[in-house]
């Protein structure tokens, strides 16, 4: 019998379902002859503002860019201790090193795969200056203890939001909790552009006009620039007008990842995997669907035998990448983190999946843990 091919991710069929208000969005703007830092990026700057509870967005380039400008934008400077996670695929960590800043790399809670608040207070030293707490996975970090953890040493703290659009914690979205929220538009995330873009909220008006002269080379004013570390870090126009598209629909896709992620856990409730740690529904949107077994590898390969796209985010955690051997860690610093790497798998989660899909990829997952290893 043929293979029946479930993808990990299928951006193709988002964009059929959305193509005349996103081909519309696009027109508009051609037709505008206005193409960077125009009307759509200040009107979805406003729009994304308010879904997320933030008193100022500022539009950005990428994701990561979005983090570095956060750090820069609160102060954080060369030399500075800036506390993160290191299996959330070197992003703050990119972010960080930019600055000229020194990551120090906190544990994760084995369940939650967020960071542990109890790791987050034994890492604060006296060069500690900020902690960035991803909410990785879609999953909402157990952020206000990480928030009061913050608070009580007196910390920035800065979320990386990017795979966390919409989740929120005592009803108050991921992104507003923080000094600053930053976020990506990769077009796979829960609300994706048609290519890169980024955001940095903030309730501080001081913090979003440090942020708006550091995305444009530092300029005070055109042509005048005054704030170090600025660059050329623009949403462009198009993009704003396909998110501001967008937006309108995502509360909707994320319950519909929530749907999914609920058929999964009915049909692999049973086996040897451990699948996402429970959660309220607010606080979970399924930007990816991670399960974790010690056969990861063979499960993987069994999976793209039967035609089942999967990845895995992410192999290697930070504190072991080459490019951060001078930072002193070694195999071992981090156990929890370190299994994680050896054992999560993404199976397919979008919101355009099907339930007929879903169930395919329950099929294979089931026959896939049962086939004796060779």
């Amino acid at each position: 019998m043929d293979k029946v091919h479930v993808p990990l991710n299928d951006l193709g069929r988002q964009y059929q379902a959305l193509k005349p208000v996103v081909d519309e969005a696009v027109a508009r703007v051609l037709r505008s002859g206005w193409y960077i830092l125009g009307p759509e990026v200040e009107k979805f700057e406003h729009e994304f503002a308010r879904y997320c509870q933030a008193a100022y967005c500022v539009g950005v380039a990428n994701g990561t860019d979005a983090l570095e400008i956060g750090l820069r934008a609160l102060g954080i400077a060369a030399g500075d201790q800036v506390i993160t996670v290191a299996n959330a695929g070197m992003y703050s960590t990119t972010a960080i090193r930019a600055i000229g800043a020194v990551p120090v790399f906190a544990e994760i809670d084995p369940y939650t795969l967020t960071m542990d608040p109890a790791a987050l207070e034994a890492a604060i030293t006296p060069r500690t200056r900020a902690v960035v707490v991803t909410h990785l996975y879609g999953r909402a970090a157990d952020i206000e203890q990480l928030a009061a953890c913050a608070r009580r040493h007196g910390l920035a703290l800065v979320e990386d939001c990017a795979q966390a659009h919409g989740a929120a914690v005592a009803g108050r979205r991921v992104g507003s909790w923080g000094d600053v929220g930053c976020f990506s538009f990769y077009p796979t995330k829960n609300l994706g552009a048609l290519g890169d873009g980024g955001a940095v909220l903030t309730n501080d008006a001081q913090v979003a006009e440090r942020a708006r002269q550091l995305r444009q080379y530092g300029w005070v004013r055109k042509y005048d620039s005054r704030v170090a570390g600025g660059r050329n870090s623009r949403l462009d126009e198009i993009q704003a007008a396909i998110l501001r598209a967008k937006l309108p629909y995502l509360d909707g896709w994320n319950q519909a990842r929530r749907q999914l992620a609920a058929q999964y856990k009915a049909g692999l409730d049973q086996q040897p995997l451990q699948l996402p740690a429970a959660a309220l529904p607010e606080a979970m949107i399924f930007h990816l669907y991670v399960v974790r077994t010690a056969e990861r590898d063979r499960l993987r390969r069994a999976l793209v035998e039967q035609g089942i796209g999967c990845d895995v985010h992410y192999a290697i955690p930070d504190h072991l990448q080459e490019s951060c051997a001078d930072l002193g860690y070694g195999k071992g610093a981090l156990p929890q983190t370190e299994l994680a790497a050896e054992q999560v798998l993404s199976l397919p989660c979008f919101a355009e999946l099907t339930a007929a899909e879903v169930e395919q990829v329950v099929v294979a997952v089931r026959r896939g843990l049962a086939t004796p290893a060779s």
